[in-house]
C-alpha cells in the first residue's frame, strides 16, 4: 500500500470513529430518555393525564366536574398497568385540563405524560409526539339545520363552524377550495359553543369528526332541527399521544390496549361512552388487527 494509500486509509477509520461514537452517544441518550417518562412516575407516584372538557363522548367533565370519556376510559387502564409495572399499588392518576391549541406543548413540556382526548395521527404530528396503538377510527361529517343548506355545495356564502386548532379546521378549509365554494369559515373554540351557535342559527352547519357530531345531536334542545350528514370528508383515526422518543413508555401504553382489545373490556368501554349506537365494522376490524400476540 502506498503513503497515499495509508493516509487516506487513517482518515477512513477515524471518520468511522468519529461516526460510532456519536451513534453511541446518541443511543445512550436514547435509552436515558426513554425511561424518563417511567423514571419520573416512579419518584413522583403519579401519572399525569391530560383530559379535555370540550370533546365528548372522548373526553368531557360530568356534572360533577369529573373527567370522563372514552379515551379517557382507555387511559385510566393504562394507569393500572403502569401502576402494576413499577410496583406502585398506589399509583396516583392525575388529570390536568389541556385544550386543542396547547395539548401537544403541555406533553412537550412535561405538564402531561399521556393525552387523552380525540387526538388524530397524523404524519406532520409524529414528528413532534409519538403515538398509541389506534384507539378509534371515524371521519369528518357535518351537521346543518335542518331549515338550511342540504349538502355542502349550498354552503357557498354560508358561515360555516369548525373546531379551532384541528385537524377538521385544516380539511375543511382545503375542500371547500378545491370545490370551489366561497364560505366565511368561523373558527369556535368549543363543540358545546358550535351547537349553541348552530341552534341559534349564528352558522349554517358546523363541521368536526362525526363521532363527536352525533353526540352534540343528541344534545341539542331540538335535536329534530339538527341534520347529520351521511358524508364523510375525511379519515380520522384517533391515538394516545406522548413525548416522542419514549419506546418503554409506548410499549406499555400498547400492552395496556392490547389487553382492553382482546377482551369484552373494550366493548364495555365503548357502550359507556357511546350507549346504543352500533359498533362500526371497521372500528371491529380495528380492535381484532391490534390484538397483538405477546
Amino acid at each position: 500500500m502506498n503513503r497515499g494509500a495509508k493516509s487516506q486509509g487513517r482518515r477512513i477509520a477515524a471518520a468511522l470513529t468519529v461516526v460510532v461514537a456519536l451513534a453511541s452517544g446518541l443511543t445512550a441518550a436514547g435509552v436515558a430518555e426513554a425511561a424518563s417518562t417511567l423514571e419520573t412516575v416512579r419518584e413522583s407516584g403519579t401519572l399525569k393525564l391530560g383530559v379535555r372538557d370540550d370533546a365528548p363522548p372522548f373526553s368531557f367533565l360530568d356534572e360533577n366536574g369529573q373527567p370522563q370519556g372514552y379515551s379517557v376510559s382507555l387511559c385510566e387502564a393504562v394507569g393500572g398497568i403502569v401502576g402494576s409495572s413499577l410496583g406502585l399499588d398506589n399509583l396516583a392518576v392525575a388529570f390536568v385540563p389541556v385544550t386543542a391549541e396547547n395539548r401537544f406543548a403541555a406533553l412537550a413540556d412535561g405538564r402531561i405524560d399521556l393525552l387523552c382526548g380525540a387526538t388524530t395521527v397524523t404524519l406532520e404530528r409524529r414528528a413532534k409526539v409519538d403515538f398509541s396503538l389506534q384507539t378509534f377510527v371515524t371521519g369528518a361529517s357535518v351537521l346543518y339545520r335542518s331549515d338550511g343548506p342540504a349538502n355542502f355545495a349550498a354552503l357557498a356564502g354560508r358561515r360555516v363552524g369548525v373546531r379551532a386548532g384541528t385537524t377538521t379546521d385544516d380539511g375543511l378549509r382545503r375542500a371547500l377550495s378545491e370545490a370551489g365554494i366561497e364560505a366565511e369559515v368561523v373558527a369556535i373554540g368549543s363543540h358545546d359553543a358550535a351547537r349553541e351557535a348552530l341552534e341559534a342559527g349564528e352558522i349554517a352547519a358546523y363541521f368536526a369528526d362525526r363521532a363527536i357530531l352525533v353526540m352534540l345531536a343528541r344534545q341539542a334542545k331540538n335535536p329534530e332541527q339538527l341534520v347529520l350528514a351521511k358524508r364523510f370528508f375525511s379519515f380520522e383515526p384517533y391515538a394516545l399521544a406522548m413525548r416522542r422518543g419514549d419506546p418503554d413508555f409506548r410499549l406499555l401504553v400498547d400492552r395496556a390496549l392490547v389487553r382492553l382489545y382482546r377482551g369484552k373490556a373494550i366493548v364495555r368501554i365503548y357502550e359507556d361512552s357511546f350507549g346504543q349506537a352500533r359498533m362500526s365494522d371497521l372500528l371491529r376490524a380495528m380492535f381484532t388487527l391490534q390484538s397483538l400476540p405477546d
